[in-house]
């Protein structure tokens, strides 16, 4: 690895022109008397070759900082406590709406009445009324910013998954990409086969460093066609992939398991419920939290956060640093000292 680098190096073959000050005649004689049997001034010799080499240093500084030196970027292996993980995060329109208040809605307000549930949501307790979508950035954001050593890379998904962020440590940048998510109203589709497909394929081609996981945050299921469901059992096993589900609760939603009394068949129409089926029989860790409201989902994340701190190396890319500034300084300071000496130059005899 190369620990300095120049832009322009060619400058540096003007750095003979700065001994020119060592050669040059001294500045105009004054008149004096015949100074031949006087005694020699040893601190006026020294601080004429002083300030020769000031102005010497001023100029190499100067063509130094002109030549465009820098530090390049370079890897540094680094152990930490962590893990890479995908946060696979849904833009879906319902996402827009609030928590479900609970297992059942009270009698006479139906969960396929719109009008119903918004008055029923104007009525209910503050953290039912906020957004799902913008608890759980608010809450993804606080959990990446307590993990330092995890590599986080973010996928956000409706009908289609889009990458937003590829795996960085760099905190300004996973709180950006989060805070995207604000923008704009989610489509009422999603696929979350295909937004997991994409999930896994981010660990392709990575290093086997420590703990990976892709964590899903959606308040829908999916039905997913033998082919793909296949596909991702493979992927998974392939990628050893941990997937963690917090399901975040509609009004409208059974939930994640079935209640008493309820059939079977009754389970094959819940997407949810199939979803969580699919990934109870991956042969890959999968945990699922389901929330109800925003304590919930907080009490979830920091059971994933308490619980994913396992020992991860990974390479951190130190940027590339600039050293112009270093010499534009001194040669500043040399220039201030070539001016205070000038200031205190005698120009004729008193």
């Amino acid at each position: 690895m190369s620990w300095l680098g120049f832009d322009d190096a060619w400058v540096l073959w003007l750095l003979p022109l700065a001994l020119l000050p060592l050669v040059a005649p001294a500045g105009t004689p004054l008149p004096n008397g015949w100074l031949r049997y006087a005694p020699r001034d040893r601190a006026s010799t020294l601080v004429g070759w002083a300030l020769r080499g000031a102005t010497t240093l001023a100029l190499a500084a100067l063509l130094f900082a002109l030549a465009g030196p820098h530090r390049p970027e370079y890897h540094v292996e680094r152990v930490g406590q962590g893990a890479e993980i995908v946060l696979l995060l849904d833009r879906s329109r319902s996402m827009d709406q609030g928590f479900a208040p609970g297992r059942a809605l009270p009698a006479g307000i139906s969960p396929k009445s719109p009008q119903a549930l918004d008055h029923y949501f104007s009525q209910a307790p503050a953290r039912l009324r906020e957004s799902k979508g913008l608890v759980a950035r608010r809450l993804l954001a606080e959990f990446t910013a307590q993990r330092p050593d995890d590599r986080f890379a973010l996928v956000a998904f409706s009908t289609l998954p889009m990458r937003v962020l590829d795996f960085t440590a760099k905190r300004e940048v996973i709180q950006a990409a989060i805070e995207a998510g604000n923008v704009g109203r989610g489509l009422s589709e999603t696929n979350i086969g295909r937004a997991l497909e994409v999930a896994l394929e981010m660990f392709e081609g990575r290093p086997y460093n420590g703990s990976r996981i892709v964590m899903l945050v959606s308040d829908g299921g999916d039905r997913m066609d033998p082919d793909t469901r296949e596909a991702l059992s493979k992927m998974a096993r392939r990628q050893r992939v941990s997937i963690y589900w917090l399901y975040l609760r509609s009004a409208n939603s059974p939930g994640l398991t079935l209640a008493e009394g309820d059939s079977g068949a009754a389970a094959e129409s819940v997407p949810e419920i199939l979803l969580h089926d699919f990934f109870n029989s991956l042969q890959t860790p999968y945990r699922a939290y389901e929330a109800s409201d925003s304590r919930a989902l907080e009490r979830a994340i920091e059971d994933v956060n308490r619980q994913e701190k396992l020992p991860i190396t990974y390479d951190e890319l130190v940027p590339r640093r600039e050293l112009a500034p270093w010499a534009h300084a001194l040669a500043l300071a040399a220039v201030l000292l070539l001016l205070a000496a000038r200031s205190l130059e005698i120009r004729r005899w008193a």
